[in-house]
């Protein structure tokens, strides 16, 4: 067997230096964090070396995406290696257990929610589907002829899953749970490996050890910020008024003043100012002048579970968990508590925000065989590495230049205008959208245009006269139907062309593929660069601290990041030619070009930017 087993004909002399680095160091049991851009072929240069290792040495491979087009590309990956090799391998797909659940509603319930009421149901019985797989100890007559039909489609697609545990009336999760302990590599979310509870349950559950584990991150630049939201919980005075309807509806008069109460302790913390940070003993000592509170936490967990098996969800339990995690660790955590204006009233949250994922990370660092971070914006390589608390003496970290020649690309900074608040007028919105309309016109094709907020955008739109295309707007609240439509709409226009008006960081900011003809220009419309809220400030204040580099890793390099994953839009294959623009003065001063990666050729540009897209188009047709 190849030492390295690559699903393709040949490598790509950068993938191959890929493949021999993540080669070294699962051999080393080293860790790597990779800067690979767009092109380089990450998943098979992460897959092939791993993937005989796992074999040869009875390890296992977490592919961990938090987007389902990569959970396909990884499985055909796999697929490809199997036919090519003739060897047999298990590979096995997951998503959050709520998606591969077939209760009916259940995907209305929140993650916390459903975990309660999954828990209730197996417990008390009353999972028909759970049930079903077991006959005693053992496995049921239909989960092994179900886990066999299964096994023999490996690589197993989550979609097979589903379909077979409908057809025979099991739960999916199960099944998947099952065919996991044969697998040598499983395609799953983030917090599947970086949730402590989840990560020790399903480790448990599959017969799998965290030191016998490859794992490998991709888009790897959202696991820090991924990693705090699953740290972090709240609650707001809208779950508080939903907690007490369900207490008056079920008759629970020994909580329901508690509730009412706690909602006038966040008005009282809070009083006239918008937001402010809480001390924990604070908030604990005022809703204990009126109740136990550990008492009262404990009460609703208690009726909460009654109230799931009537109607599934609990916003009661979300206050128990709430008001359970809320007591928790000072270090690496700030209190937060906030206003929101609402039509008719304010909602008021209290929040517990985690501000350090190596915090939760350590366990996991600590113990496997090999994490390999990679992600086409993984830089600077070595602020996630601080993050997330990578041990420098077992690490890696590496910048790998971009496969595309760069003839194929021109990145132009247009630096005339600026959104910085203090520079905001109807003057300078109007020599931005004229701006705007001459790349738009100069551009034989689609382009996206993308801003630092909705508000700017239609700021500036309001200018845009002129433009001789057909024009999309991306909407704030767009499901994933209708984002898809909008796409498709999009495409249709890649010979006479349409603009895409979009946000950075919004529905079209990331995970979108508009490869070829589909996308000639990108224009990043100043920096999404707002007042710190407390969050932020708190981020500052504690990366200052620990690395001496708060204002960088809280604040600028963060708002970058989403600027260059907006760019990434633009040049999705080495074939690809395309005009990426940053139109903002600041782009070209030095806090923020120092912010674009190396291998990048920036030009810069105030009166001649139409000459340079037009001969750019006409040299490379």
């Amino acid at each position: 067997m190849s030492r390295v087993l690559f699903p393709h004909d040949k490598m790509r002399p950068i993938q191959e230096g890929m493949v021999e680095l993540i080669s070294d160091l699962v051999h080393k049991k080293k860790h790597g964090i990779i800067h690979a851009p767009t092109g380089l072929g990450k998943t098979a240069a992460s897959i092939a070396p791993t993937l005989y290792k796992a074999l040869d040495e009875h390890k296992t491979i977490f592919f961990l995406t938090s987007r389902n087009t990569q959970h396909k590309i990884a499985l055909d990956t796999v697929k490809q290696i199997k036919e090519k090799f003739n060897i047999p391998i298990q590979a096995t797909d997951f998503i959050g257990k709520k998606w591969m659940c077939i209760q009916p509603g259940v995907q209305l319930l929140k993650t916390n929610e459903f975990g309660e009421y999954c828990k209730a149901l197996r417990e008390d019985g009353q999972c028909p589907y759970f049930e079903g797989m077991k006959t005693g100890e053992k496995l049921s007559a239909n989960a092994k002829i179900a886990i066999d039909e299964l096994s023999n489609l490996s690589p197993v697609y989550i979609e097979q899953t589903m379909e077979v545990g409908n057809k025979y009336k099991l739960c999916p999760y199960e099944l998947a749970q099952n065919l996991a302990k044969s697998s040598q590599i499983i395609i799953t979310d983030y917090y599947y490996m970086f949730h402590p509870s989840i990560r020790n349950k399903f480790l448990k559950k599959i017969n799998k050890k965290l030191e016998n584990s490859i794992i490998i991150v991709d888009e790897a630049h959202n696991l820090h910020d991924r990693i705090k939201d699953l740290a972090s919980v709240q609650v707001s005075t809208i779950i508080l008024s939903r907690a007490l309807k369900e207490a008056k509806k079920y008759k629970l008069t020994d909580i329901e003043e508690t509730i009412s109460n706690i909602a006038s302790i966040l008005r009282l913390l809070l009083g006239t100012e918008q937001e402010k940070y809480i001390e924990k003993e604070k908030f604990v000592k005022l809703l204990s002048s009126i109740t136990n509170y550990h008492e009262f936490t404990e009460g609703c967990y208690r009726h909460a579970e009654i109230i799931r098996e009537d109607q599934k969800q609990s916003y009661i339990g979300a206050l128990a968990y709430f008001l359970d995690s809320w007591i928790g660790t000072d270090e690496g955590f700030t209190r937060i508590i906030s206003r929101k204006k609402g039509i008719k009233e304010d909602t008021f949250t209290l929040s517990y925000r985690c501000l350090d994922p190596s915090i939760i990370a350590k366990e996991v660092l600590t113990e496997s065989n090999t994490v390999i971070l990679m992600s086409g914006t993984l830089t600077p390589t070595d602020m996630y590495s601080k993050l997330l608390g990578f041990d420098e003496s077992k690490t890696e970290q590496i910048e790998f230049p971009s496969p595309f020649p760069h003839k194929n690309r021109l990145n132009l900074i247009i630096a005339k205008t600026s959104t910085k608040y203090t520079t905001r007028s109807d003057a300078q919105f109007q020599e931005i959208a004229k701006t705007l309309v001459q790349v738009i016109n100069a551009t034989p094709g689609n382009s996206a245009i993308f801003f630092p907020s909705y508000f700017l955008r239609d700021q500036i739109y309001e200018f845009m006269s002129g433009v001789e295309k057909t024009i999309f707007k991306e909407e704030a609240e767009m499901n994933r139907d209708e984002k898809e439509e909008v796409i498709k709409k999009f495409k249709g226009y890649k010979k006479t062309g349409a603009t895409l008006l979009a946000v950075i960081g919004g529905s079209f900011g990331e995970g979108i593929d508009l490869p070829g003809d589909e996308l000639k220009t990108v224009v990043i419309v100043g920096l999404p660069l707002t007042k710190p809220d407390l969050e932020t400030d708190a981020l500052i204040k504690y990366y200052d601290e620990k690395f001496g580099k708060g204002w960088d890793y809280g604040y600028v390099f963060p708002a970058f990041n989403k600027v260059i994953q907006s760019a990434g839009r633009c040049i999705r294959s080495e074939t690809d030619k395309g005009v990426i623009i940053f139109l903002d003065e600041r782009y070209a001063w030095k806090n923020y070009s120092r912010c674009f990666p190396q291998s990048w050729q920036m030009e810069i540009s105030v009166d001649n930017y139409e000459q340079k897209i037009k001969e750019f188009f006409k040299n490379n047709k």
